[in-house]
């Protein structure tokens, strides 16, 4: 009894000792497992720290019209813009100049004709015209203005007569008070004076008239018997032409004239109104409004790199981010000096200095781009027809000087293709295989290395 119990607590034992080896074989394995899994050498800790296999970036060969293009923004305004800062005419000159009156607000187009302002009880009106004005416009005056002011009164509806072009004569004298009657105000008078007033040129002359004519009937009034004094005749006939002579010249300096203060010369209408300053009883100040004429055109600038590659005649995209309105267009003239930037100065760095650059835009703008910033697409060159492009970092120069490129075969075998190069544009350039290679689009051509 005692030995069947013995043998069968030693066949436990055995047992309990089997399972702790088989454990710790399994925690040992486990170990082993972790240990290879986390646990690393320093050299393979290194290898894995490494940058991985260098591969090859490409980029595919294309058939395209390639074209080279600059873009710059601009503003859309008038071929012509004027500022009006009229003097304007005082009572009794002491005064300073102020707004009397505002007929026009900012925005607004007007026709030829119209009056803008007014200046101290005087209008400023707009007349058409290239030519500025520079100086008031008075009877007997000569030149291209007065041409133009005798072309502007016909052009509203007041004839000149049978003056000659460019002659400040009666004819024009008549339109001239014509054109203020039909705005509503008096015409200033070339002397300064009215008609017959005191100190009037002409009244004193026509006074020296009849004084020089009653000195001559007297010495021609003789008394019977008594023989005339034919000296003094002769003098007093010379007198009175004299008197004459001076009366013609007075008559033909008075008159209505037109002050440079009064008048704007714009190159065509409808007119527009940009912007606004004059308030009625402010002071007439350095700019009372700004208005302008003619086509909308925009204008831009280049920078230096840039001014090269442009020049007139070449084709624009014009895009109104806005209105998000494409309209073509064409360079019309390009800057041989450089321009201070917007509101800058003589003392600005030489960078913030650009090429002003005019394009013109093949169909007339709409009147509501008028001021608004604009984005321009300049082809500055273009293939013309479709050629074989590959991107510019496709293209290597060997020790010969010779241009070529590498092709990825389908295998993965490279290969170099002799080229020469044309037009470049947009990050590409036009290539034409050399020496009998062969190129075709849709080949693979190696533009770089990705890890």
């Amino acid at each position: 009894m005692l030995s069947s119990t013995g043998e069968r607590t030693g066949l436990s034992r055995r047992k309990r000792a089997v399972a702790a080896v088989a454990a710790g074989a399994v925690v040992l394995s486990g170990a082993a497992v972790w240990t290879s899994a986390f646990v690393k050498s320093p050299a393979q800790a290194a290898a894995d720290a490494g940058p991985p296999a260098l591969d090859v970036l490409t980029a595919p060969v294309e058939r395209r019209v390639l074209a080279d293009t600059v873009v710059t923004r601009g503003t859309v305004s008038a071929s012509q813009t004027v500022e009006l800062a009229p003097a304007g005419a005082t009572v009794d000159g002491s005064a300073a100049p102020v707004v009397t009156k505002v007929m026009v607000r900012s925005g607004q187009t007007f026709a030829a004709g119209r009056v803008l302002l007014e200046v101290s009880g005087r209008p400023v009106f707009a007349l058409p015209g290239a030519l500025p004005v520079y100086r008031d416009l008075k009877p007997g005056s000569h030149g291209d203005d007065v041409r133009q002011l005798q072309q502007a009164l016909k052009s509203v509806g007041h004839s000149t007569g049978s003056d000659p072009s460019g002659t400040y004569g009666t004819g024009t004298k008549q339109a001239v008070a014509a054109l203020y009657a039909a705005i509503g105000y008096e015409p200033v008078p070339a002397s300064g004076m009215a008609e017959g007033s005191e100190g009037d040129p002409v009244a004193a002359a026509r006074d020296g008239v009849k004084q020089a004519q009653r000195q001559l009937d007297g010495l021609l009034r003789t008394e019977p018997g008594k023989k005339q004094d034919a000296t003094a005749v002769r003098y007093a006939r010379e007198d009175l032409a004299e008197a004459r002579t001076h009366l013609a010249q007075a008559e033909a300096k008075s008159g209505p004239m037109v002050p440079a203060s009064e008048v704007v010369f714009l190159s065509g209408f409808p007119a527009r109104v940009d912007s606004l300053t004059a308030k009625v009883g402010g002071e007439a100040g350095e700019k009372l409004a700004t208005v302008s004429a003619g086509r909308l055109v925009v204008k831009g600038s280049l920078g230096a790199q840039e001014k090269d590659l442009i020049r007139p005649g070449q084709k624009v995209e014009l895009l109104s981010e806005v209105y998000s309105e494409k309209v073509t267009a064409t360079v019309t003239s390009v800057a041989d000096a450089p321009t201070a930037a917007e509101g800058g100065d003589q003392g600005e760095a030489a960078d913030s200095q650009g090429y002003a650059v005019v394009v013109k835009p093949d169909t007339p703008l709409p009147a509501r781009l008028a001021g608004q910033d604009v984005r321009l697409t300049i082809e500055a060159a273009t293939s013309g027809k479709k050629v074989l492009v590959v991107p510019v970092s496709a293209l290597s120069a060997g020790a010969d000087s010779r241009t070529s490129v590498t092709v990825l075969g389908a295998s993965g075998e490279r290969h170099r293709v002799e080229v020469r190069a044309g037009t470049s544009g947009d990050g590409y350039t036009e290539v034409v295989p050399a020496g009998g290679a062969r190129l075709s689009a849709g080949d693979k051509v190696v533009v770089g290395v990705a890890r």
